[in-house]
């Protein structure tokens, strides 16, 4: 009885983030505790299409609504976006150029939230946070975050990098090539892809994630693994640890991720 007791008002007190991912086929999302640790069931809806700003955040919202009490909101997007604002999204609707995503999504929800690009959440849910680290992202399209001792390099965008002639890294690895081409020689493009950003990076270690990861037969290296989607929902509370950090300790300074908003 006491144990139940000490628990419930450990989850009363807790900080709480709903961690969303957009995907260009499905938005997922779930509520961690300070600590990043799940407090519910991930959620998933199919990715409206058109998948314009309103569409989305409609979704967000139902989803949401289904996860219970949250403090807070982290989102990883699949597209550059600054300071809230979105640069690019080449997956979902053309509409969403120019949107504040943090202000929409804030009005919507009620909370503060704050946004990156998906692959750099996918890679604070799994990275060590030591050297040099790389982290790609198989889904609809083709995503990359790099991190030095555990600090992102902001803006790293690999996707639209020639990869195979004039074929870049999104025309030959993202889904729509995935069903063009098959399994095996996909696996073989991302042989191909996985020796170029080894020259072009010299990273200590290599993680390959996303929707797509679980499609991966290729033999890896010791230093090349591949993470589980549920990693774009766990990074989310890296947006928020140093200000807890800092609460926590008055003293503390925190320094900003320069790329979430």
């Amino acid at each position: 009885m006491k144990g139940n007791q000490s628990k419930t008002q450990a989850d009363t007190d807790s900080i709480k983030t709903l961690a969303v991912d957009i995907g260009g086929t499905g938005i997922k999302v779930i509520v961690l505790d300070e600590k990043g640790t799940p407090m519910t069931e991930r959620d998933r809806l199919p990715t409206p299409k058109p998948a314009t700003p309103k569409a989305i955040i409609d979704v967000i919202g139902v989803l949401a609504k289904r996860q219970g009490t949250f403090h807070r909101v982290s989102v990883g997007f699949p597209g550059v976006i600054r300071h809230g604002v979105v640069s690019t999204a080449p997956n979902l609707d053309p509409s969403w150029k120019g949107c504040n995503l943090t202000d929409a999504l804030t009005k919507r929800l009620g909370k503060p939230v704050r946004a990156a690009n998906d692959a750099d959440v996918q890679g604070f849910g799994a990275i060590q946070g030591r050297d040099i680290e790389l982290v790609v992202t198989l889904g609809t399209g083709f995503g990359s975050a790099l991190f030095v001792d555990g600090k992102l390099v902001p803006n790293l965008e690999v996707a639209h990098h020639p990869l195979r002639g004039n074929k870049t890294y999104e025309d030959d690895l993202g889904s729509a090539a995935l069903r063009k081409v098959g399994k095996k020689k996909w696996n073989r493009r991302l042989a191909h892809a996985i020796e170029s950003l080894e020259a072009l990076f010299n990273y200590d270690r290599l993680y390959v994630g996303g929707g797509n990861a679980q499609k991966v037969t290729i033999p890896l290296k010791s230093n090349v693994k591949t993470v589980s989607n549920v990693a774009g929902l766990l990074g989310g509370i890296a947006f928020w640890r140093e200000d807890d950090e800092g609460s926590r300790n008055p003293k503390s300074r925190p320094r900003r991720n320069p790329n979430p908003a």
